[in-house]
């Protein structure tokens, strides 16, 4: 597989034409007039745009450490390019971006897997941890088992939000050997800066909104962890956290191994790491997002030469929604896809 990189120059030309707003590349974004803001941009697609269910075809891995993920397949020819995706937190390959891909993959004669982590394809997992942002040695064993598997095959891996900062990670860890599992990869709407995302989803509208929701059903899977471990978990501080920075301190890093939410964020966070990717990277993040404050995004000289910054105005957090009115949601796994193909 190739491991050839971008060119520094147009790399940085890259990133700076998204960042005024003026990209005259073809794979620019631009939010349609009648949906404005982050906000609207990250729920509209959520609420609106889902889209049909793929024909997926799903597999249980069983791990060496007892437990299991389930594989869920949208099945191409055996040749075809392989691409992987890890879904964002409490995701699934139901989740809207994840049928969008898989079906876009379909079509374009590919095949797809979407790895749902641990506790996330509808049956609880068998041991006492769950899965979090910064586990990057579950994406490498994923990654490992699809190429010892598919040894000839062109494999291609994607992340998005949670995901995609855990496959960041990975890719900064293992340098110049990721070249020998994935051929490129790209993260969408990766929490880069776990700190920066942690405060700005702890705070105003996104505390009532995001993070309402989100742990919603973290807390539920949680609290059903504390009652099968007994002395594992505090249930009680469970049910009373009410931001991701007193369930993290609680539930993810009592899990982990993590002193803390604030030890976790640090310890997660792959943008320190984006200096030592060395496979040809695609790293997409709207400035109107509002999981990650737009400062707290990469800049071109942060990174290695492998990766391509794209950093459109608008967009929201996994959403880049198009068209007219109802619109859609083609743009993002058309420009994920073109990227794969090129590398």
């Amino acid at each position: 597989m190739s491991n050839s990189r971008p060119r520094a120059p147009i790399r940085r030309i890259l990133v700076e034409n998204v960042r005024m707003n003026s990209d005259p590349h073809p794979d620019a974004y631009c939010a349609p007039a009648w949906l404005p803001g982050g906000h609207l941009q990250t729920l509209y697609p959520i609420l609106f745009l889902r889209g049909p269910h793929p024909a997926y075809r799903r597999e249980r891995w069983e791990l060496d450490d007892g437990d299991f993920l389930d594989a869920d397949w949208a099945d191409g020819p055996a040749a075809a390019p392989l691409v992987v995706l890890f879904h964002g937190l409490e995701g699934s390959s139901a989740s809207p971006y994840a049928r969008k891909l898989m079906l876009a993959a379909r079509l374009e004669g590919w095949r797809g897997v979407v790895v749902n982590f641990r506790g996330c394809s509808g049956e609880p997992n068998r041991l006492p941890r769950a899965y979090f942002a910064g586990d990057s040695a579950e994406i490498g064993n994923a990654l490992t088992r699809l190429r010892e598997r598919f040894p000839h095959a062109r494999l291609h891996a994607v992340g998005v939000s949670l995901g995609g900062n855990a496959l960041l990670k990975w890719l900064g860890e293992a340098g110049d050997a990721a070249g020998r599992l994935v051929a490129s990869a790209a993260a969408i709407s990766a929490p880069l800066d776990m700190q920066a995302a942690g405060n700005a989803l702890d705070q105003g509208f996104n505390r009532l909104v995001y993070t309402a929701h989100f742990l919603a059903t973290l807390k539920k899977k949680s609290l059903a962890k504390a009652a099968r471990f007994p002395g594992l978990l505090d249930a009680a501080a469970i049910r009373a956290a009410g931001t991701f920075r007193e369930f993290d301190s609680v539930v993810t890093a009592r899990l982990h191994g993590f002193r803390d939410a604030e030890d976790y964020w640090t310890r997660a966070s792959s943008k320190p790491l984006l200096p030592d990717i060395r496979v040809p990277t695609l790293v997409l993040n709207a400035q109107n997002d509002p999981f990650l404050p737009a400062p707290a995004l990469p800049r071109a000289h942060e990174v290695s030469a492998s990766v391509v910054l794209q950093q459109p105005a608008s967009g929201g957090h996994v959403g880049f929604p198009g068209g007219g009115f109802p619109g859609h949601i083609d743009w993002l796994p058309r420009r994920v896809l073109d990227f794969l193909a090129r590398h």
